[in-house]
């Protein structure tokens, strides 16, 4: 009688190997998107070249396109349009200055062989081209970086990017913040240190696909942020993590419900959120208050830090919020949140009104 010990079962084989393959094939398509998205910036670079050499009329760079696509088309086939190559010179232009500055040698300021240095190391294999024409697309050079640091960070598709761009994820995060502030935001991406850094105002739920009509109810919005939750965690933010939705919590026999909670990793603590489908008032904030009470004396423990709360409602008085929680506070909060996606005039509004209740808030 023979045996086999040790021999590996087929199909345990079969997975090991599929692996193997698998990683390889992920880490060739990484290797390939990188030289592709650096070989778009050189291109740029080329046609910027080019077209400075030859004039800066506008019509003479128009021709150097179509007459460089038709000679690329021939030679490689489709890819080199027209249309991609001014997308290559965009790509250039708005990352230039960045590259160059970083890509020199170390101590090597005074090199003149800007070619041989200018990209290397400069493009992430978690961003494709895909991405990357979308953040040219944006004007800002400070929100363009922050959305591709957190792009980077938090791995975000390309589909995900352009809903952080179009929702105004930057401008909702920097208008609580100072210069400096913001130049942090720039450079370092998100900062999750302390309560306010994980708040917004307003929190766009435009996924959720809900009129926005008087009809509404607290119920229904709670059921499509729950059906979209992946979404609506996208907009919370890097860090949380769903525990609980209508979480009952029990005081002498009366029940009270928490609408969802989360657990805010970075900041190692648990974010309660109340929804209200009209204009928030005093009772509600009272309310909240209560449930962050109880998380504090019977739910969290000794390594958790203390809970937020955070109240969802489409219209508040800021004086109302201010006078209520007091002087101080960092565990409530309540803001707005809009069922579309607003533009940047609709905002800045936003942002004047904040800053004008802020100032108010201090003279007071």
């Amino acid at each position: 009688m023979s045996t086999h010990i040790g021999l590996a079962q087929p199909d345990d084989l079969f997975s090991r190997v599929a692996l193997i393959i698998e990683q390889a094939q992920s880490s060739v398509v990484r290797t390939v998107n990188v030289e592709m998205v650096k070989a778009y910036w050189l291109i740029g670079r080329e046609i910027i070249e080019e077209e400075q050499a030859g004039g800066s009329r506008a019509e003479y760079g128009e021709r150097l396109i179509v007459e460089l696509s038709k000679r690329l088309t021939a030679r490689y086939g489709s890819g080199f349009s027209a249309t991609n190559l001014k997308y290559c010179r965009q790509f250039y232009l708005a990352y230039r200055d960045r590259v160059l500055r970083i890509g020199h040698a170390p101590g090597d300021e005074s090199s003149h062989d800007t070619k041989s240095h200018a990209v290397r190391g400069q493009f992430s294999p978690n961003l494709s081209w895909t991405h990357y024409r979308r953040l040219m697309r944006v004007e800002s050079e400070h929100a363009r970086s922050f959305y591709e640091i957190e792009a980077i960070r938090s791995r975000w598709s390309s589909r995900e990017l352009e809903r952080q761009i179009n929702s105004l994820l930057f401008e909702r995060l920097a208008q609580s913040r100072d210069r400096q502030g913001v130049m942090e935001l720039a450079t370092k991406g998100q900062q999750i240190a302390t309560s306010t850094d994980i708040i917004k105002d307003p929190y766009v739920l435009e996924f959720l696909g809900l009129p926005e009509s008087h009809r509404l109810v607290e119920s229904d919005l709670e059921a499509a942020l729950v059906t979209h939750l992946r979404d609506f965690l996208l907009e919370l933010g890097r860090g949380f993590a769903f525990v609980a939705r209508q979480h009952r919590l029990t005081l002498d026999g009366d029940h009270f419900y928490v609408d969802l909670v989360f657990y805010q990793i970075p900041l190692k603590c648990y974010v309660l959120i109340d929804l209200k489908v009209g204009k928030l008032n005093h009772a509600d904030l009272g309310q909240m208050q209560l449930y962050v009470n109880y998380y504090d004396r019977d739910i969290r423990s000794d390594t958790d830090n203390p809970t937020i709360g955070l109240i969802l409602c489409t219209d508040k008085n800021d004086a109302v919020v201010r006078y209520t929680l007091g002087e101080g506070n960092e565990q409530i909060f309540a803001s707005r949140y809009k069922l579309y996606l607003p533009d940047e005039a609709e905002l800045a509004a936003e942002i004047r009104r904040e800053v004008e209740m802020l100032t108010e808030g201090k003279e007071n």
